[in-house]
């Protein structure tokens, strides 16, 4: 079994494109925001003009010509399959040859995208599930997505599509992760993603501590993740917590991502979503760097916490000795370790 840390590289990108807002589904830790990311729901010329401009910007790698070659593309939404030409989109970032394309859905499948687009076409649907039992998902999810997801992996999977799972760990439902390996190791899918709960969007107004302690977090997630790694899967989950011999390092000053809104707004760090210090708009098709101050005058911070962004927005994942130093540092929310067979 290999276990490894994924490193920030400046050849590889990724391109989180929300096309819409809209969704079926009220989940209590639902992160968009339709005051800071929009109502509206892309038109599908406004999609293929976006993926041009990412898959037509000046090369990561200078020499590279192929810009989309190097960007791995995430459909999400709201509910991307909620969107009557999602299918049209896979195509044309397909057609663009963006090196992997991804869809995020919460299980429901609409408007027949299965019947759609071949598995030729897309590399991964990713379904989330919060809970090995219908009583703690669907109290996170809504009533009923319990079965939807399982069904919808079943239905994608006899396709022959290549099938994901993500798993948002909080204080709710971190009881019911040691219980997934036996819940997920017969499903087919071939890919499993633990990620922290980020306290924006409606976290940020739930009471009382969602994010799991330190102790807890390295007490449960390694293990868990061996366990569904021994089952031919790879897990892949973030680093959270650094140890003392690694450098804190950000991603923004580093990688190349990029979380892109139906109005428009272009963020570099996710943790920043809540507010308007996005780096970039798009305006009349083209990406424009936005005045200062925004996440990228953040970057640059060193504070002995690690992540600025964390310690400003979402700092209750952080604990400090008597004298008033924090006992351990926040890796970047994008820095992910792997472990796989």
């Amino acid at each position: 079994m290999l276990k490894q840390t994924v490193a920030f590289s400046k050849d590889s990108s990724n391109l989180f494109f929300h096309i819409l807002t809209k969704c079926n589904l009220s989940c209590t830790h639902c992160y968009i925001s339709k005051d800071q990311h929009g109502d509206n729901t892309l038109d599908i010329e406004t999609i293929r003009n976006w993926l041009f401009l990412f898959s037509n910007r000046p090369a990561l790698n200078k020499g590279d010509s192929n810009k989309a070659g190097q960007t791995n593309i995430i459909f999400l939404g709201g509910e991307p399959t909620l969107h009557p030409d999602l299918y049209l989109a896979v195509k044309e970032a397909k057609r663009l040859g963006f090196k992997s394309i991804t869809i995020d859905t919460n299980g429901y499948l609409f408007h027949n995208i299965l019947e759609k687009i071949s598995c030729d076409e897309i590399d991964f649907f990713s379904f989330s599930l919060d809970g090995a039992t219908k009583e703690t998902n669907d109290a996170i999810r809504g009533e009923g997505s319990y079965d939807k997801v399982m069904v919808g992996i079943q239905k994608a999977c006899a396709k022959n599509f290549s099938c994901s799972m993500i798993y948002t760990v909080s204080d709710i439902n971190i009881h019911e992760l040691e219980l997934m390996p036996d819940l997920i190791k017969t499903l087919g899918i071939k890919r499993f993603f633990i990620q922290v709960i980020g306290i924006r969007g409606k976290s940020s107004k739930m009471e009382g501590k969602l994010q799991v302690s330190k102790e807890t977090w390295l007490n449960i997630i390694p293990k868990v993740a061996e366990t569904i790694a021994s089952h031919g899967i790879m897990v892949t989950f973030p680093k959270v917590f650094l140890d003392k011999t690694e450098s804190f390092q950000c991603a923004g000053n580093v990688a190349e991502n990029y979380f892109v809104f139906p109005n428009g707004r272009v963020y570099q760090c996710p943790i920043c979503e809540d507010f308007p210090l996005h780096s970039y708009e798009i305006k009349d098709n083209l990406l424009i760097t936005t005045p200062k101050i925004n996440e990228k005058d953040l970057f640059g911070l060193t504070i002995p916490e690690g992540c600025v962004m964390n310690k400003i927005i979402q700092p209750q994942n952080l604990s400090y000795n008597k004298k008033g130093d924090p006992e351990h540092q926040i890796a970047c929310c994008m820095l992910k370790e792997e472990i796989f067979i």
